[in-house]
């Protein structure tokens, strides 16, 4: 018969593993940068080249385009 690939089990690892703990101090910095980016990608998407385009022609719109379609923009 075949053997199992797998490494033999010693006894229950799951009772003396503890959960990893990571301050809020350190998160919340991360947290808040990824959180812009994604507010600032959101508006390019979604709203630049409208009303309040912050830039001229239609560069951000093209490059943009897909995206907007995927998300269920309307663009045109």
């Amino acid at each position: 018969m075949a053997q199992s690939a797998a490494p033999p089990v010693s006894g229950s690892s799951s009772a003396s593993e503890t959960p990893l703990r990571l301050p809020i101090r350190t998160v919340l910095p991360w947290a808040v940068f990824v959180g812009l980016l994604m507010l600032i990608a959101l508006y390019f998407v979604g709203a630049e080249q409208g009303a309040t385009s912050l830039f001229s022609g239609t560069g951000v719109h093209e490059w943009v385009h897909d995206g907007r379609h995927l998300l269920g923009f309307p663009c045109h």
